[in-house]
């Protein structure tokens, strides 16, 4: 199986946002791609939530984005995130899955949302104007399971073992990083999430300069001996990988940390 993550610089009009994001899934469709994730807001990276709103408001058109795609070219696409629309005018930070056929396969809400201050003095506050979401995803496509997940919720390593124990075999990670914390955390964390969960990793990132803020960049594929098999540093476009899931379940066997678990 061929897995690609796509490399971005988003910004806050979706429409040319769009057009990038088909350039370069059709470039890894070209690559022969089986599984495609493009990164955390791809369809948008703006500063001002009346932007958020008006896209949310848009949702048919990212929707038949995705599934047009993924039917074009007959593969598994995981829509990086997108906002859809919520309540008290609010919206959620939604990765949407769509398989060979066009379908949508899930839906997954990004359940940690970023709160934060930094020491150089940028701050970040997604609960003032994102819904949580509360339930884990996973999804059965490709004679494998994918767990679904957003940027953030690296932090929160209970989660990916959920997801190992729920049988995912590749963890997706789009992200939208930012430089200071990128350059500190971005690698060892998605390459801890490997290891101790013996999964494939696929984290497509946003990089460069957006509205308002700069992301670290960095997409890698990691394999679940934590080898980064490919990476993208700053540039767009998509970075892609074998991954031998037989190899995947005989390690499994091999090395089962993951049933040696006792708490």
């Amino acid at each position: 199986m061929k897995l690609a993550a796509i490399q971005m610089t988003s910004g806050a009009d979706v429409a040319e946002n769009l057009a990038m994001a088909r350039s370069y899934v059709n470039e890894a469709a070209l690559a022969g791609a089986d599984l495609v994730v493009l990164p955390e807001n791809f369809s948008l990276m703006a500063g001002r939530h009346s932007d958020r709103l008006r896209a949310a408001g848009a949702e048919d058109q990212v929707r038949t984005f995705l599934s047009t795609l993924a039917g074009q070219h007959q593969l598994v696409l995981v829509g990086g995130s997108v906002p859809l629309p919520a309540a008290e005018n609010r919206v959620t930070n939604t990765c949407l899955v769509y398989g060979p056929d066009g379908s949508c396969l899930a839906r997954y809400d990004k359940m940690h949302l970023f709160d934060v201050e930094l020491e150089d003095g940028e701050s970040y506050g997604e609960s003032r104007y994102i819904e949580p979401g509360a339930n884990l995803v996973t999804v059965d496509a490709l004679s494998t399971r994918i767990g679904v997940t957003v940027c953030y919720d690296i932090r929160f390593p209970e989660l990916y073992r959920d997801l190992a124990r729920q049988g995912a075999e590749i963890l997706t990670v789009p992200s939208a990083f930012t430089m200071p914390t990128g350059e500190a955390h971005w690698e060892v964390l998605l390459r801890a999430r490997a290891i101790e969960n013996l999964s494939w990793v696929v984290a497509p990132a946003q990089t460069g300069e957006h509205p308002g803020r700069s992301t670290w960049g960095h997409s890698v594929i990691i394999s679940p001996w934590g080898e980064v098999v490919a990476e993208k540093v700053t540039d767009t476009g998509p970075i892609v990988a074998e991954a031998d899931l037989t190899e995947l379940r005989e390690l499994r066997k091999r090395f089962p940390s993951l049933e040696h678990r006792r708490l």
